[in-house]
């Protein structure tokens, strides 16, 4: 069992990346900004076309809706934690970017999903050929900077291990876990040390010296 060093690129780092993404992985990278905007926009312009015919109605609502929640802790809290899961979802896709989870077409892993967590967030991962979740813990210590955190601890899949979760921590947290958590279960997953904290290999027994 060999610890990975994350320095060592298995690409070369000044070569450019070869190819660029298709638009499905494109649209799939921006999918909830573009959702948002095409909401707003269409919120505005049903509103503003009620609004024209005499009913303010739709408006109100509109206004309701933006107003309450930032006017409560709560709303406030939960807008925060989904600007915090955008926010940590690009800059790991620009981590993989940067260093060497990716493949030599350019092509890096896809987050399937992002959700908040009481200590921050966790992201759940299906990797490239050629990336696993040891590559992940390898780069640990960018993905913290990348995305301002206290910690990232990495996890596997136990019977897939193509699919990674990353964990985001912010915070210190005695809350139970849900999201990614609930739906996929906390124990089942198979944590993966970091760069530097590889056990040692028990697969091999090294010859003790026989007393004379």
């Amino acid at each position: 069992m060999s610890s990975r060093n994350p320095r060592n690129h298995r690409h070369s780092p000044d070569a450019p990346i070869r190819g660029r993404s298709g638009v499905l992985i494109t649209l799939w990278r921006w999918r909830t900004e573009i959702l948002l905007c095409a909401g707003a926009v269409a919120a505005v312009f049903t509103a503003v076309g009620m609004a024209r015919d005499g009913g303010w109605w739709p408006f109100l609502v509109l206004v309701g809706v933006v107003s309450v929640p930032a006017a409560t802790r709560s709303g406030r809290n939960r807008v925060t934690a989904y600007f915090w899961c955008l926010f940590s979802r690009h800059r790991i896709q620009r981590v993989c970017l940067e260093t060497s989870m990716h493949t030599r077409t350019g092509r890096i892993p896809l987050i399937l999903w992002i959700t908040p967590t009481p200590a921050g967030e966790k992201a759940l991962i299906a990797t490239r050929a050629g990336v696993c979740a040891e590559d992940f813990a390898a780069y640990a210590g960018e993905i913290e900077a990348a995305c301002m955190a206290r910690r990232v601890t990495v996890s596997r899949h136990p019977s897939r291990a193509n699919l990674v979760a990353v964990e985001i921590i912010r915070r210190a947290s005695t809350e139970p876990a849900y999201g990614i958590g609930r739906l996929y279960g906390t124990a089942r997953w198979i944590p993966v040390p970091r760069d530097g904290e590889m056990p040692p290999d028990t697969r091999t027994t090294l010859p003790l010296p026989r007393a004379a």
